[in-house]
C-alpha cells in the first residue's frame, strides 16, 4: 500500500524559506514521477512542481519559477520542495502526489502540510 506523508509546513514571514518533505512507502521511488500541489479554500488545486519523467526533468508553475525547487532522494524515498522568497499568496495546504506511471494521472496523494506566509 502506497503511503505519502508530508511534513515541513510552517508559518513564516514573507521572503522566508521552507523545505517541505514527502516520505513515501510502498512505492518504487527510483525513476518515479511525482509532484507537489497546493490548494486554498474555495480555489482549485494547483500543480506547483513536477518531476515528469524517469530522467528527472522538472516543470514548475509560472507563479513559483525561480523560487521553488523540486527534488527527490531515492535513498531516503523522500520528495522535497525547497521554497524561497515566499509570498503571502503562497499560503496554502501543500500536497505531494505520485504516479504509478510517468505520463499518466496522479494515483496517490498525501494528507497535506500547511504553509502560511505573513506579510
Amino acid at each position: 500500500q502506497v503511503q505519502l506523508v508530508e511534513s515541513g509546513g510552517d508559518s513564516v514571514q514573507a521572503g522566508g524559506s521552507l523545505r517541505l518533505s514527502c516520505a513515501a512507502s510502498g512505492y518504487t521511488f527510483s525513476g518515479a514521477c511525482m509532484g507537489w500541489f497546493r490548494q486554498t479554500p474555495g480555489k482549485e488545486r494547483e500543480g506547483v512542481a513536477h518531476i515528469i519523467d524517469r530522467n528527472g526533468r522538472t516543470t514548475y508553475a509560472d507563479s513559483v519559477k525561480g523560487r521553488f525547487t523540486i527534488s527527490k532522494d531515492n535513498a531516503k524515498n523522500t520528495l522535497y520542495l525547497q521554497m524561497s522568497g515566499l509570498k503571502p499568496e503562497d499560503t496554502a495546504m501543500y500536497y505531494c502526489a505520485a504516479r504509478q506511471r510517468c505520463g499518466y494521472e496522479y494515483n496517490f496523494w498525501g494528507q497535506g502540510t500547511q504553509v502560511t506566509v505573513s506579510s
